[in-house]
């Protein structure tokens, strides 16, 4: 999937295989000097980006967030050229620049991210713009059901129910820990569901268009609950995460 997670091609989780193949290089993540973790972090990475295997997406960082992508590449998009598409069932559909996204009212959350495989980040910030707003400004039609995510990937796909997309606690996210997200945890914007495991946080987030049904995403179509609360889906019993 594209978010930092790291998924078998048949869409279960990974397990324990590989937990204890990749334990001691997660202990040296966590013993190593700062400086050092996030060398290894950058490197991860940018060599994920040029991994059509996913292998690299198996090995932890000193971040704790594992690299994945379902797509052999992804371009990288600037400031100058990203743009964000919201159409479908609207009265206003609208394009906006990531100037655009920032000059609105910006939301911080701080939730522990879950991956469905079970590993977690736990207090991650994430800053951005409720996509209840964008919702609102674009006059959903009465007729609407459900959000469909698309990612300049050209791959990656996720959905929501419209009650879901409503809520609170989803944002269109421009800053993740404090800082700009970057190209490799799925920026300049991604999707952030903060009670829902982490693939449905859609990176390198492109398109939002409203639809009278949910259609299911990437790895919902490989076997992935839809609903994807933590703790209550994907046959796991992890602690939620709001």
């Amino acid at each position: 999937m594209n978010s930092e997670q790291s998924e078998e091609p048949d869409g279960r989780p990974i397990g324990r295989r590989v937990f204890l193949g990749t334990l001691g290089l997660g202990a040296l993540g966590v013993a190593a000097a700062p400086t050092l973790q996030r060398g290894l972090e950058g490197f991860l990475g940018s060599v994920a980006g040029k991994d059509p295997t996913g292998l690299t997406g198996l090995l932890p960082n000193g971040g704790g967030f594992r690299y994945y992508s379902v797509a052999a590449s992804v371009p990288h998009k600037t400031a100058a050229d990203y743009r964000l598409r919201i159409d479908g069932l609207v009265d206003h559909p609208r394009t906006y620049t990531l100037d655009d996204l920032r000059a609105q009212p910006q939301t911080r959350l701080v939730k522990d991210v879950q991956c469905v495989t079970g590993w977690r980040v736990p207090g991650t910030p994430f800053e951005g713009v409720r996509l209840s707003r964008l919702l609102d400004a674009a006059g959903v039609h009465g007729t609407a059901k459900a959000i469909r995510f698309t990612c300049f990937d050209g791959t990656y796909t996720e959905s929501l129910t419209l009650d879901q997309a409503r809520r609170p606690d989803i944002l269109v996210a421009l800053r993740m820990q404090d800082k700009d997200i970057g190209h490799d945890h799925g920026g300049p914007v991604r999707l952030y569901v903060a009670p829902m495991y982490f693939y449905k946080s859609a990176k390198w987030l492109s398109g939002i268009t409203v639809t009278d049904r949910v259609e299911p995403g990437y790895w919902e179509h490989l076997g992935y609950d839809v609903d994807a609360w933590v703790g209550k889906s994907n046959g796991r019993t992890d602690v939620p995460t709001s």
